[in-house]
């Protein structure tokens, strides 16, 4: 079960079902993923910084 589940939520069906639960403005949708997308950034920036810095 607790493969099953962290499958499940690796595959992110968890995050789209709450999602879906509830209706988002288009406007809330933007900012969401414009966050989203600065979240991805920083972490890619933070590791090239550690791989960077291991060489």
């Amino acid at each position: 079960m607790r493969i099953l589940k962290k499958k499940i939520q690796n595959d992110g069906l968890f995050k789209r079902l709450r999602l879906k639960k509830n209706y988002e403005k288009p406007s809330e949708y933007r900012r969401r993923k414009k966050r989203e997308a600065q979240r991805r950034q920083r972490i890619a920036e933070a590791k090239k910084r550690m791989r960077t810095r291991r060489s």
